[in-house]
């Protein structure tokens, strides 16, 4: 009776489906040493976790306190400073410089640019004109038929 319901708990143990209560027990049976013949296969198991249980470190520890310098924020600031310094100056530095003759070019882009909008304007006023006459023609086509 007590081997159906250790076979019960292992199943449930080895699915982590046990209670603290439960583990208790399986651990209680096999260090006993009247485990039955067919689960004695677990019984190293359970032996190798009493073992690591009952096991202390001989080492002391000792943690060092965390201590922040009030230098490392003052650096902290500097660096911060410098690097929005070189990123501002890399900016400025990187913004075209151009020549009296390249600014005399761009002038002279500029104003055919306007002028050729200019054109563009007129062309499209003329295109609508053409539109025009072309609905006079097909209406007067249709009162001539």
């Amino acid at each position: 009776m007590e081997s159906n319901k250790i076979e019960r708990l292992l199943e449930a143990y080895f699915d982590g489906q046990t209670s603290l209560e439960e583990e208790k027990m399986l651990r209680d049976y096999f260090i006993n040493n009247k485990v039955s013949d067919h689960l004695a296969q677990y019984k190293p198991l359970f032996a190798g976790f009493e073992a690591a249980r009952l096991e202390k470190s001989s080492t002391a520890f000792v943690f060092p306190k965390n201590k922040t310098p009030k230098i490392r924020t003052w650096w902290y600031s500097v660096a911060a400073m410098l690097l929005v310094a070189i990123a501002v100056g890399g900016f400025y530095l990187s913004q075209p410089r151009l020549t009296q003759e390249e600014k005399e070019a761009l002038a002279a882009f500029e104003k055919s640019q306007d002028a050729m909008l200019l054109l563009s304007e007129n062309l499209n006023k003329g295109a609508e004109q053409i539109s025009l006459v072309n609905q006079f023609t097909i209406t007067k086509d249709k009162f001539l038929k």
